[in-house]
């Protein structure tokens, strides 16, 4: 059995504030959850992050920890295999984190049981423990239309809870989910009372859903903001021209394409973004798309235009 580096997995120093531990957790947490993450030991580094949370945000674990951890520094476990000398949890007192069970801890590693478990099924006789219950992190993905104009959902997630017997379970359940409008990538819907239930007649914690928006054919999110690329022929940008273009909310507007327009000049189409305060804005983008010279005409065209408006785009290099 190998000494586990808590501190090393929430990626934080000795010193970390008990808010530093905590907003480490929650974002890697969001990242290894087994309802969201790609990554194929997603539930084993979801353990050990929860192993490490349960520990240092808990003063009397994280002092004993810290003073075991001093012990292994100095050369407490030599051949490389760990184990706990006796007494080192002496003048400590544990209790079950927020999102436990029944002190077992069939669902934590064998490192984290050979340190707490016994020592919290001493104190769990010793005191009856309250409190709120653990909030949860799952993330949602929405189309642009649900974002502009909000929808109502209902989504699936699978959490690990602990039976009656202190067992560790996966369950599936379904909720509805209100999406307001305007919201935009990251941001959080928090549902309360949707986490992990309380103990000791203590309240649930919440579920807070990151909110991901699916790639659109047309538009690309930034902020509150929208980009379109507009495509416009020579002619419409050399000389200005009227054109017309699709809106995220449906419908159509013209748009003026102003006389010598540049390839990737931004026109703006004011509060046509996701709603908000302030709302956000469409920007387009214009790209100059060039006629192919595929036939006979075409070609005579490019070589008419070369000859009455000569141009050459390579002036500035100086060649």
């Amino acid at each position: 059995m190998d000494f586990k580096d808590y501190y090393k997995i929430l990626g934080l120093e000795r010193g970390a504030t008990e808010d530093e531990v905590r907003k480490a957790y929650r974002k890697l947490a969001r990242k290894y959850h087994p309802d969201v993450s790609k990554e194929p030991d997603a539930e084993l580094r979801m353990r050990d992050l929860n192993e490490a949370n349960d520990v240092l945000r808990d003063k009397e674990k994280r002092a004993a920890y810290d003073q075991l951890a001093d012990h292994v520094a100095r050369g407490g476990s030599p051949d490389g295999g760990f184990q706990p000398p006796p007494g080192w949890d002496e003048g400590f007192e544990f209790h079950r984190g927020p999102h436990e069970g029944p002190a077992d801890h069939a669902e934590f590693s064998e490192f984290f049981s050979s340190l707490f478990g016994a020592a919290e099924r001493r104190s769990a006789g010793r005191r009856n423990y309250r409190a709120r219950g653990e909030d949860h992190h799952a993330a949602i993905e929405i189309a642009l239309e649900d974002a502009l104009k909000g929808a109502g959902r209902e989504i699936t997630l699978r959490s690990q809870e602990i039976d009656a017997q202190g067992r560790p379970e996966w369950k599936t359940r379904t909720l509805s989910v209100k999406i307001p409008p305007g919201v935009h990538p990251g941001q959080y819907i928090r549902l309360a009372g949707q986490g992990m239930p309380g103990h000791g007649g203590e309240p649930a914690g919440d579920l807070y859903l990151e909110v991901r928006i699916a790639p659109h054919k047309l538009y690309r999110i930034e902020d509150r903001d929208l980009y379109m690329t507009l495509p416009i022929t020579p002619t419409e940008g050399a000389l200005g021209a009227q054109v017309q273009v699709p809106t995220p909310t449906g419908g159509v507007v013209e748009v003026t394409v102003p006389p010598n327009a540049r390839n990737g000049l931004k026109l703006r189409l004011k509060e046509r973004g996701l709603p908000g305060k302030p709302p956000g804005h469409l920007y387009l983008l214009l790209e100059i798309a060039l006629p192919p010279a595929d036939t006979e005409a075409a070609r005579k065209a490019y070589e008419q235009l070369a000859q009455a408006a000569p141009f050459d785009p390579r002036r500035h290099l100086g060649v």
